[in-house]
C-alpha cells in the first residue's frame, strides 16, 4: 500500500518541484512517473549501499543521535543525481537542487508514513 502511494505522490512532488524550484526541470507528467519509478528502483538496488557508506563516513554519529534521516536524504540526493545523469527528460542543475528535491521527497514520504 505504501509503495503504491509513493508511486502516486512522487511524480506529483517532482512536477511541483519543477514548477517551484529553479534548478529542477522535468519534461512532462509521463517523464515524472518514469523518473519516480527509476528513483525507486535505484534506491532499492543501491540506496542501502550509499547509506551504509555515509554512515561509515560519519562514524554512525547521525544514527546514534537519532538524525539518520539526514544520511538517508543525502543518499537520496545522490540517487537523484544518478537518475539525472541517466535520463534526458529530467535535469537538476547541480547538487543543491537535488538535495532540495530529496528533502521535498523525504517530507512527502514522511507524511505518507505518518498517515499509513
Amino acid at each position: 500500500m505504501e509503495l503504491v502511494l509513493q508511486l502516486i505522490v512522487t511524480p506529483i512532488v517532482l512536477m511541483l518541484a519543477s514548477k517551484v524550484m529553479d534548478g529542477v526541470y522535468i519534461k512532462n507528467f509521463k517523464s515524472a512517473v518514469l523518473t519516480s519509478i527509476s528513483i525507486m528502483i535505484v534506491s532499492f538496488l543501491i540506496g542501502w549501499l550509499i547509506t551504509l557508506f555515509l554512515n561509515v563516513a560519519t562514524l554512525g554519529l547521525l544514527w546514534i543521535i537519532g538524525l539518520g534521516i539526514i544520511t538517508r536524504t543525502i543518499a537520496n540526493a545522490i540517487i537523484i543525481e544518478i537518475i539525472d545523469q541517466s535520463r534526458k527528460d529530467f535535469d537538476t542543475k547541480g547538487f543543491m537542487p537535488s538535495l532540495k528535491l530529496a528533502i521535498a521527497l523525504a517530507i512527502a514520504w514522511g507524511v505518507i508514513d505518518i498517515i499509513f
